[in-house]
């Protein structure tokens, strides 16, 4: 079953990555960049700001903690154990994958994808604090976004992605009910007065 999986996985990775354009390649660099985004995190400071005035200090350390929860486990509980290779560096698949940045980006294993992990635990997070239906489409589309630009350059599988993007979601989940509980014990997230 588990080589099955791992086949269904790889022809989905080539069949993906296999996809990529010369339009395309720049724009998928750009949005798997880490600091690509800083415009947008600080729009959302602002935004929790605007909303909690602040103690948006209660947000900012829950955003934190689940990064570093979800980028830690991806990597201790995970790429660590399971030292799954990443496509880029199989050597059968050497001359198949498509590497728009003419090089294997990151470690030498890839289960579970860290930047799948960390965007769609920020993103769930984020989603519970703020639930607004416009936001939490346009941050999950964020994150699967960013996910995907990973099997596009080269070195996530899907199954790295799909991997990364349920744990984060764990992550997300469980700081956010954390945050939650303080909240309604005493009170960290009232809105401030208008």
């Amino acid at each position: 079953m588990i080589g099955w999986l791992q086949q269904v996985d790889t022809q989905l990775f080539l069949f993906l990555n296999s996809l990529g354009t010369p339009f395309w390649d720049p724009i998928m660099i750009f949005f798997s960049g880490k600091l690509t985004w800083l415009p947008l995190y600080l729009a959302i400071v602002f935004y929790m700001y605007r909303r909690f005035g602040w103690r948006l200090v209660w947000p900012l350390l829950g955003a934190a903690l689940v990064v570093t929860l979800a980028d830690q486990s991806s990597v201790h509980l995970f790429k660590d154990v399971f030292e799954r290779l990443r496509p880029c560096h199989e050597s059968a698949l050497q001359d198949l994958v498509r590497l728009p940045t003419g090089r294997c980006a990151g470690g030498q294993f890839g289960f579970v994808s860290s930047h799948a992990t960390n965007t769609f635990g920020v993103a769930v997070f984020l989603a519970n604090l703020f639930r607004r239906r416009w936001f939490t489409v346009a941050i999950i589309l964020w994150a699967a976004g960013v996910s995907y630009s990973r099997i596009y350059l080269g070195v996530h599988y899907p199954g790295d992605v799909l991997g990364g993007a349920m744990l984060g979601s764990v992550c997300g989940y469980a700081v956010w009910n954390l945050i939650y509980g303080l909240d309604r014990s005493i009170g960290l997230l009232k809105p401030k007065a208008s």
